[in-house]
């Protein structure tokens, strides 16, 4: 007889509401572990209805915010493995200035962060402990003809508007485009702050010399966010601070060149000699690389050869295993 699955618990502050990049990884993690464990997911441990003896492990999404779950379970179970995901604010900002995220590292038995940059904030302390782990989406093509990319060339930027993902470089952008650009900008996210609702709407009910160069979807299912980025001529992510952004491995694994901010979060996915960066927060260089890339085929075909080559980081099998192994390896360490 096939002896009882151990429990896991992920502790993710956002959740299926959110809809956004850390709900994301909590929900593919949890259907990779399911097969093997028995998996809760919630926002906090221990959760509000909690009905079980602690968890043989607990997985925490973001050293800050999860910071008290961590803690809670470390005093609970002090032997059992305790995996810290570093998700984006928390590496670049959190551990820089933030005791209770620090104090996260120190309890973590393991430690995780989402490309290989991210190496680099840690401590020789903290990279003894922590692995690398890229995140993943199926391979994706577009589903439009390719008479319609005569009009407009379409670049998707998703992500909900705050001050880490900069909307404001690529709303500027738009501003500096000759008269005769086609470039529209498809922008996919809520507005989390009032500035970024007048500054879109404003854009949206701009009149422009050839086509409309700004249309916004407030929120769109992620099924849906997908189709739009497979069917874009390019993507852009202009954030100042990404700790490893799905939304690059979702362009990259449908064929769609990616426009990136020079950031450490976007080079370790993309890569130290990636032609497709511009300076965060330079609407200028930023407005000159879309006017290359909807001019110059040979440079976006260029960009989409390079997003090829990092595309096997970022299946699927590769991320299912990789956080397989953790598990496993965390329980085996702790048994010992």
């Amino acid at each position: 007889m096939r002896p009882p699955m151990a429990r896991i618990f992920i502790a993710s502050p956002a959740l299926r509401s959110a809809n956004n990049g850390n709900w994301q990884t909590a929900n593919r993690w949890f259907r990779f572990l399911r097969p093997d464990y028995q998996v809760s997911l919630d926002a906090e441990w221990p959760p509000a209805d909690q009905r079980h003896e602690p968890p043989a492990c607990l997985i925490a999404l973001h050293a800050r915010r999860s910071a008290p779950s961590i803690a809670r379970f470390a005093e609970a179970c002090p032997d059992r493995p305790r995996i810290v995901v570093l998700t984006g604010t928390d590496l670049y900002r959190d551990i820089r200035v933030d005791e209770s995220a620090r104090r996260s590292l120190d309890l973590a038995t393991h430690l995780v962060v989402l490309q290989e940059e991210g190496l680099a904030e840690m401590t020789a302390a903290y990279r003894a402990k922590c692995r690398v782990i890229y995140q993943s989406a199926p391979a994706r093509k577009t589903d439009i003809p390719s008479t319609r990319r005569c009009r407009t060339f379409d670049v998707v930027l998703v992500g909900h508007m705050r001050a880490e993902k900069d909307p404001r470089t690529p709303m500027r952008a738009l501003e500096r485009l000759p008269d005769d650009s086609r470039v529209r900008l498809i922008h996919i996210g809520r507005a989390l702050e009032d500035e970024y609702r007048l500054a879109a709407q404003a854009l949206q009910e701009k009149a422009w010399p050839t086509v409309q160069r700004y249309v916004w979807y407030e929120g769109l299912p992620h099924g849906a966010t997908l189709r739009r980025i497979a069917n874009a001529d390019a993507m852009v992510i202009s954030s100042v601070m990404e700790g490893g952004a799905n939304v690059i491995i979702e362009a990259v694994n449908a064929g769609v060149p990616v426009l990136a901010s020079r950031i450490a979060g976007n080079i370790g996915m993309l890569g130290r000699d990636y032609d497709g960066y511009f300076p965060p927060g330079d609407d200028g260089a930023l407005a000159a690389l879309l006017d290359r890339a909807s001019r110059d085929s040979a440079f976006l075909t260029a960009l989409q050869q390079q997003c090829a080559r990092r595309a096997p980081l970022f299946a699927p099998a590769m991320e299912h295993a990789a956080v397989v192994s953790l598990v496993r390896d965390a329980l085996a360490q702790a048994s010992r």
